[in-house]
């Protein structure tokens, strides 16, 4: 404990306006050299930024957008093996993400990540349930041997009846039964969030809206960046002994800044997913059901269902993936197959798509390609990797790092430590057990209801005590906010302050899911969250409207495009409203 009168010290994990241009001071000092420097705010981004660092290594990451802006806050949310994998007979892929479920649930982040169950429906007699039946037998299995065990309920095997039970909504006569299993899930862009965080709080520099526009190079060896802070115009020169790229879908754009010499070849794959209310399906339950090109899940997402995805590929914008009106009716055909009630457009709270990074063979289709990651180091002083998927974040930074750590070996003579990640466990998670015991005693000391403080603590874990201390401070902030009742004003002044909220965009759509989970998409709530925002970043009345304004024409600019029927269309009524700058 401080002594009385102690200055209070800074919280290291903090991403606020200062730490930003601290670290943005600190990475572009003349004579400054990181060992690390991470290109992509991504989750692979995050997570070898925060493998570097505990190593040890003197590290920065730099993000053109915001954390997770990119494929990391559009996915399906779950944290799980790969069912379909097993039947592909890659059982290694599916080992190795048990493995890093098991870790994340159990040890690393189980304040985020948490049990989702799901019925795998059964459609012929005889053969198909002993089939399924052995495949979630070996997925149990594997998921037994990871660390802490799996931490989750085994499969039970279901008969129609029991269905008809569970699933109210789901229209059982077409099925003969069904296998109950587990899997996880998590807010993808939190996830991401909570590790940079945690790689700051150890040391690493963070900066967004950071675009980097070329290498630095001493004859063939990358020794650094140039870039531009996209909100100030500063040009930067970034020096490091090793770059590490893990831009994802743009990984070809960077292979370009160093005259297109690399190994990987990434071909972006757009997955759509809508948002429903909750009460439209009756079910204790998730589904997945086999759809021609993959898989289809309707995911248990708080008071919403989360249903998706396709798998096609995309060779347009890749800042702003559009979702057009063919994409939409293709997962309202395929769920409504299943349900008694079916659903149409205006169930639809919200719709996201997003790009996943796949390495590409010549003329695969995308749902064929290998969600398996690939390290290369092109030229000296760059490593790169691409592909994976969000559940093994962590040993695709391990890899990359380790990568790094070879040149960092023969040409600095730098001995690096093996990755400790696997021990690291993320902000939020130390206490949160305790926290959540507490719940009743935080809610009558805080004056929030208890239903709050739950959900406080499934988005911050222990960290909770921050925003009740900043309710303490300022009783105004316990207010939900006008729009989105399920927050409250605190949160959007923490993410200012603490998690690198720079935009009216970043809040609504990636602090929060304000932006899919109400079906104004967040127009009404707006206002009233750039004022909040304004206050912490010195906005300006007309600053403060122009991000509004943004933000209107955005939320207009989707929903144009998810009236239009190709591709193409939804893309060109999508990108009329660009990113704020």
């Amino acid at each position: 404990m401080s002594s009385p009168g102690a200055p209070v010290r800074p919280d290291p994990s903090a991403l606020g306006p200062a730490a930003r241009e601290a670290a943005l001071d600190r990475i572009a000092a003349p004579d400054h050299e990181l060992d690390v420097l991470v290109v992509g705010g991504g989750v692979v981004g995050a997570g070898v930024a925060l493998d570097a660092v505990t190593r040890g290594l003197s590290t920065a990451l730099v993000e053109q957008r915001d954390l997770a802006s990119g494929t990391s806050s559009r996915s399906s949310k779950l944290v799980h093996g790969g069912l379909r994998y097993l039947e592909m007979l890659d059982f290694a892929l599916v080992r190795e993400a048990l493995h890093e479920r098991g870790l994340l649930l159990t040890r690393l982040a189980p304040h985020l990540v948490r049990p989702v169950p799901f019925l795998y429906p059964l459609t012929h007699r005889g053969w198909e349930r002993p089939y399924v039946g052995a495949g979630l037998a070996l997925y149990d299995g594997m998921a037994a041997l990871a660390p802490g065990g799996s931490g989750l309920p085994r499969h039970r095997h279901l008969t129609r009846r029991q269905v008809a039970r569970t699933a109210p909504d789901f229209r059982a006569e077409t099925v003969t039964g069904a296998i109950r299993y587990y899997d996880c899930q998590v807010d993808d862009a939190r996830l991401v969030l909570t590790i940079a965080r945690t790689a700051a709080a150890n040391g690493a520099a963070v900066a967004t809206r950071v675009r980097v526009t070329g290498f630095l190079r001493e004859g063939e060896r990358v020794v650094g960046v140039r870039a531009t802070d996209l909100e100030t115009g500063r040009e930067l020169e970034v020096r490091a002994k090793v770059v590490v790229n893990a831009a994802g879908v743009w990984t070809d754009e960077v292979q370009e800044m160093v005259g297109g010499r690399g190994a990987l070849h990434v071909q972006a794959s757009k997955g759509i997913h809508l948002v429903v209310p909750r009460d439209r399906i009756r079910s204790e339950a998730g589904f997945i059901v086999r759809t021609e090109t993959s898989v289809l899940f309707v995911i248990p997402w708080g008071r919403h269902w989360v249903i998706g995805t396709t798998d096609t590929a995309w060779d347009l914008d890749k800042a702003h993936p559009a979702a057009s009106r063919t994409d939409i009716e293709y997962v309202l055909d395929r769920v409504n197959a299943i349900l008694r009630e079916p659903l149409d457009h205006d169930d639809v709270e919200g719709v996201y798509a997003g790009l996943r990074p796949l390495l590409s063979g010549e003329s695969e289709p995308t749902s064929k390609i290998s969600r398996e990651h690939t390290v290369v180091t092109p030229v000296p002083g760059l490593v790169m990797i691409a592909g994976g998927k969000l559940t093994t974040y962590r040993v695709m930074a391990r890899d990359a790092v380790d990568a790094a750590a070879h040149s960092l070996r023969t040409t600095g003579n730098l001995a690096v430590r093996p990755s400790i990640t696997d021990r690291v466990p993320l902000l939020g998670a130390d206490g949160w057990e305790a926290r959540t015991n507490q719940r009743v005693l935080l809610a009558r000391r805080s004056g929030l209801h208890v239903a709050r403080i739950d959900a406080l603590l499934d988005r911050y874990g222990s960290l909770v005590d921050d925003l009740l201390a900043l309710v303490a401070e300022r009783p105004d902030l316990a207010e939900p906010l006008e729009g989105a009742e399920d927050h409250l004003a605190a949160e959007v002044v923490y993410a200012v302050t603490h998690e690198g909220a720079r935009h009216l965009d970043d809040v609504l759509t990636r602090r929060t899911r304000i932006s899919i989970e109400t079906f104004d998409r967040g127009t009404r709530a707006a206002p009233g969250v750039a004022r909040l925002m304004a206050a912490e970043l010195g906005w300006d009345d007309e600053r403060t409207a122009d991000e509004v304004d943004h933000y209107l024409r955005r939320v207009e600019a989707e929903r144009q495009s998810q009236q239009q029927l190709t591709d193409q269309e939804a893309d060109e009524a999508r990108v009329r409203a660009p990113d704020i700058v």
